[in-house]
């Protein structure tokens, strides 16, 4: 079976929204995230000096790979989307490229991807990765400074795409410098180093150039041809649409490979507060309305700083497949 065949078919997958911002879970110096929890780097404007400090003491001593992949299995989901990188520009992943990783940056020192491929495939589940191609707080020339400084969030709440409170040049910010560096470096990583990958999930194309995506889609096939890749990727390219954000369509998709992501909360990333958890009705519901129009749905989880899965979403997700 090829993969845009097991694509159409799978119907259910699990999305899992990691990394430092976990750490915080939604605070930060006595004030609560309004918005999604992985953005609160750009919502407080914290310096990198500062928000690099949070690696120093991410130590999930209490991640369980195969712990994961057994829940994804139990609640009938056919493939895993892992944040092998955020907009916070942290490597969840042994990359050669800086120290800012998981493995060369945390007391933690363990590659988490590398554990996530190996369950996945000891399970028979399928492993996509999330990369973040355009946003990355940490790099001076970042993308994202094209859309402005604060247009970002819901009403009232003062955001960035791009890092302006650690690099506030916009004029003179160069994306293409962090492209050839950072961003082919890690992409090319992701996709050598971790086995076989059955899509790439890129994410907010507000820079890329149609020639960069054209490039980044090409790399992706050269290096696993039957890897998939979202539409995120920009201008217009990619194998298979992505809705957005809890976007519940109405209308059937036919012949057409699409999915949409959502949360199961309000956040993606975690957020200790945030138990505005959806029911399994209503999950099995938002399942049965999307896949009747032949839309797979990618329903997110946000573990937390200790590694942990919470137990309402887990409860959750188990009782949706009884």
């Amino acid at each position: 079976m090829d993969n845009k065949t097991w694509f159409k078919n799978a119907k259910y997958g699990m999305m899992i929204h990691w990394g430092l911002y976990s750490l915080p879970a939604g605070e930060w110096r006595g004030e609560r995230m309004e918005y999604i929890g992985e953005w609160l780097q750009s919502r407080f404007r914290i310096p990198n000096a500062e928000y690099g400090q949070l690696a120093r003491i991410f130590n999930p001593i209490l991640f369980n790979a195969e712990e994961w992949v057994r829940l994804a299995k139990d609640a009938g989901m056919e493939y895993l989307v892992f944040t092998s990188k955020h907009h916070e520009g942290f490597a969840m992943f042994h990359s050669e490229y800086d120290s800012f990783n998981i493995v060369d940056g945390s007391p933690f020192g363990r590659d988490v991807l590398a554990e996530l491929a190996e369950a996945c495939y000891k399970h028979g589940l399928k492993l996509g990765l999330y990369y973040s191609q355009d946003l990355d707080w940490h790099e001076p020339n970042g993308g994202g400074y094209t859309r402005g400084h604060t247009n970002h969030g819901p009403d009232g709440i003062n955001m960035s795409w791009t890092n302006d409170w650690d690099f506030p040049d916009n004029e003179h910010k160069n994306f293409t410098q962090c492209f050839e560096s950072k961003i082919k470096t890690q992409v090319r990583e992701i996709l050598t180093k971790y086995g076989d990958l059955c899509l790439i999930w890129f994410d907010t194309p507000c820079t890329l150039s149609s020639e960069q995506s054209d490039e980044l889609y090409r790399m992706v096939k050269t290096y696993q041809p039957d890897c998939l890749v979202n539409s995120r990727i920009g201008n217009g390219r990619g194998d298979y649409a992505s809705a957005g954000d809890n976007e519940i369509p109405d209308d059937n998709k036919g012949t057409m490979l699409f999915e949409t992501p959502a949360t199961l909360n309000d956040t993606w990333g975690y957020k200790s507060f945030d138990n505005n958890w959806k029911s399994p009705e209503k999950v099995r519901q938002i399942k049965e309305h999307l896949n009747a129009r032949g839309i797979n749905y990618l329903l997110n989880v946000g573990p937390d700083y200790l590694g942990r899965i919470p137990a309402p979403a887990a409860d959750i997700l188990r009782k949706v497949n009884q």
